[in-house]
């Protein structure tokens, strides 16, 4: 089958790999329907992440189940289902309290960019459609998988909600849609920091009441210039750099919250300065697979249209494309189809 493979930084190829086959009773292979680039592929196709090996690429995705390992009883072939980055049993007690991401048998999904690909505790992983989705909904199911639930859990976690204002550090497909989200859990107001017009289009169309152009020492002025000189409720970092890290936290007024679900690289925090700033700091990698039930009600009701961050579809065989375009601030979202 063909799939997608980062050879090193900026090589990426699409090329005959070998089909999935079922490796455990709780494993699934899906058929796949659409996947996409994300603003983390980045990160080793820059050269930022070492890429030791051939690594197959793609954590987002969308399908139709193909075959099931016997222990897998909630999903059957046929199906059209949406699953998370990580897979998890959704059974422990982590699990239970809300946060998959960190369950006791977690393991990283990958190879979505492919026609075909295992998805490992497939019970407790993927969520299953009402019924085949029409084709136009695709794309805003398959931001389900993860951006969508990154956005959202990035704004639960900054505790966004009625009668706050909330900012949002940057404006890549998660940010966007921590716009959205925000709004979608009442937020007041929602300041969406962004330096590029068609992003900043698009954060508006999903609820942003304003916009900030400017960002480190001017981009915190300017949000405290929006709050009354307080600093906003509710901050969701987006980027995982130093800058937007200090950027959200300086830009939350003492006593609000900071959610940060950007992947952070060579992130530090000084002890004093954080002491000081009176913030609550949560996040991390996104728990999607709490959200996705909710998200696929609202998207399959057509109540939210996140798909919107998908400005450019290519085949499969162009992925490198996708990765060229977003690396070079072309596309915001790359959306995949075999």
């Amino acid at each position: 089958m063909r799939g997608t493979v980062m050879h090193a930084p900026g090589d990426v190829r699409v090329e005959d790999v070998a089909p999935p086959t079922l490796q455990a009773p709780t494993d699934a292979i899906i058929r796949i329907t659409a996947a996409c680039v994300c603003g983390s592929d980045l990160w080793p196709y820059r050269g930022i992440e070492a890429v030791d090996q051939p690594r197959p690429m793609g954590h987002e995705y969308v399908g139709v189940v193909e075959e099931v390992g016997e222990a897998v009883t909630t999903v059957t072939p046929g199906q059209f289902v949406i699953g998370s980055f990580f897979a998890s049993d959704n059974t422990c007690e982590i699990c239970l309290s809300g946060y998959q991401s960190g369950c006791v048998q977690r393991q990283p999904v990958g190879g979505a960019q492919a026609e075909r690909m295992r998805v490992p505790l497939a019970d407790g992983t993927l969520v299953a459609t009402p019924d085949l989705p029409p084709d136009d909904l695709v794309p805003s199911l398959l931001t389900a998988s993860d951006v969508l639930g990154t956005g959202w859990f990035g704004a639960v976690a900054a505790a966004a909600g009625p009668g706050k204002t909330v900012a949002v550090v940057g404006d890549g497909a998660v940010g966007l849609l921590a716009v959205l989200a925000a709004r979608q859990l009442g937020a007041e107001r929602v300041i969406a920091m962004s330096r590029h017009e068609p992003r900043q289009r698009l954060a508006q169309e999903f609820g942003a009441t304003d916009i900030v152009t400017e960002r480190g020492d001017e981009g915190v002025a300017a949000i405290k210039d929006l709050t009354h000189g307080l600093g906003a409720h509710s901050v969701v970092e987006a980027v995982g750099t130093q800058q937007s890290m200090l950027q959200a936290i300086r830009s939350t007024r003492p006593g609000g919250h900071v959610g940060y679900v950007g992947v952070s690289h060579d992130v530090v925090l000084k002890g004093a300065p954080l002491f000081f700033a009176l913030v609550h700091l949560h996040g991390g990698p996104a728990p999607v697979r709490r959200f996705l039930p909710d998200l696929i009600d609202l998207i399959w009701d057509r109540r939210i249209d996140p798909g919107k961050v998908f400005d450019l579809e290519l085949p499969l065989d162009e992925a490198a494309e996708g990765y060229r375009a977003m690396d070079e601030r072309r596309a915001i979202k790359a959306l995949l189809r075999p």
